[in-house]
């Protein structure tokens, strides 16, 4: 599958869940990127969660908990703060 097929993938996928993500708590935004490792990006198309405060899954109540993935979207979480306007 090209970049572009993929994007279309993601963006369907977005559109399909992005109600669903922001009703987690901490969750300020959603989007679609590329996946984050070691503060490094990487050309892996994902599902991006931003959230007031990165916590550890294991602090976390386990209704908080973000999926990794949704219909085969690797979803990655970031830490961005409250949006201000």
């Amino acid at each position: 599958m090209d970049s572009t097929q993929r994007r279309a993938e993601i963006a369907a996928i977005h559109e399909r869940y992005d109600t669903c993500l922001m009703r987690f708590p901490n969750v300020v935004g959603t989007g679609i990127g590329y996946r984050r490792r070691n503060g490094q990006s990487t050309d892996e198309l994902c599902l991006v969660v931003m959230v007031s405060r990165k916590l550890e899954r294991t602090a976390l109540p386990p209704e908080a908990i973000l999926p990794r993935e949704l219909d085969g979207a690797p979803i990655d979480v970031i830490e961005t703060g409250a949006f201000v306007i």
